[in-house]
This record gives structure tokens, sequence and C-alpha cells, in this order.
């Protein structure tokens, strides 16, 4: 190997050692979201609340778009995420109901 492919490849290997730190932190991260969120849907399901709020749901994709923007994300894919979060969220209330 060269030295510029020996470098590259070890730039790589950094790389990648950090985006694996950072899939471990978003897994843990969600991990805990998720107790929150099972607690709050054990709450509503006791107090006869609605599983979904929209208007909760409507301020924070507001919110985590513009923290996306800050962030330089893709608010686009930023949404489509807290979505896909927030659909899940609402099924697991409505388990909380049944």
């Amino acid at each position: 190997m060269t030295d510029a492919v020996t470098l590259a490849a070890d730039i790589l290997k950094e790389h990648r050692k950090s985006i694996d730190r950072l899939d471990a932190i978003l897994v843990y991260t969600l991990g805990e979201r998720f107790k929150h969120t099972q607690a709050v849907g054990r709450l509503k399901a006791e107090h006869d609340l609605p599983p979904s709020d929209p208007a909760r749901e409507e301020t924070q994709i507001a919110r985590l778009t513009e923290l996306a923007d800050q962030a330089d994300l893709d608010p686009e894919f930023a949404k489509k995420f807290l979505n896909f979060i927030i659909q899940e969220v609402i099924q697991h209330h409505k388990q909380h109901q049944s």
C-alpha cells in the first residue's frame, strides 16, 4: 500500500469508530426516550387520555425541524424520523389502553 492509501485507511477507521460510538449513543438515547414515553402511555391509560396529542406532535415536529436545521441535518429527514418515532409511541400508548 502506498502512504496515501494507508493514511486514507487510518482516517476511514477513525471515522468508523466515531460512527460506531454515535450509533451506540443513538440506541441508548432512544431506549431512554422510550422508557419515558412508556410511562406517559401508562399515565394516559390510567386517566383515560387519548393515545395521541396532535398539538404536541406538531409542536415537537416544528421544534426538531429547527434543531435539525441548526445541526446541519436535513430537516425533511428529521421530520420523517420523528414521525416514525411518534407513530411507534402512539402504538405503544394504544397497547397500554387495551
